[in-house]
């Protein structure tokens, strides 16, 4: 169960930066879709929200992964 726990660490950890390009490329596509200043602005705006919401979680993946990664769960009663 240890082995596994590490190994989803290593998931976690890569998750979080690949979430994050992930959300990032979706952005300028999305952003470049727009056809007016309006609503370029609004796509920006929302775009913005999302990223800064999910930057947080992303980067919790990534801390929670390394804490898995080097062993700190296995502490944990089962």
């Amino acid at each position: 169960m240890n082995k596994l726990k590490r190994i989803l660490g290593l998931v976690w950890m890569a998750l979080g930066p690949i979430a994050m390009t992930f959300l990032f490329i979706q952005a300028i596509h999305k952003v470049s879709l727009t056809h007016t200043d309006i609503e370029r602005t609004n796509a920006i705006l929302q775009w913005g929200i999302i990223i800064f919401i999910f930057f947080p979680i992303c980067l919790g993946l990534m801390i929670f992964g390394f804490y898995a990664l080097k062993g700190e769960y296995e502490k944990l009663e089962s």
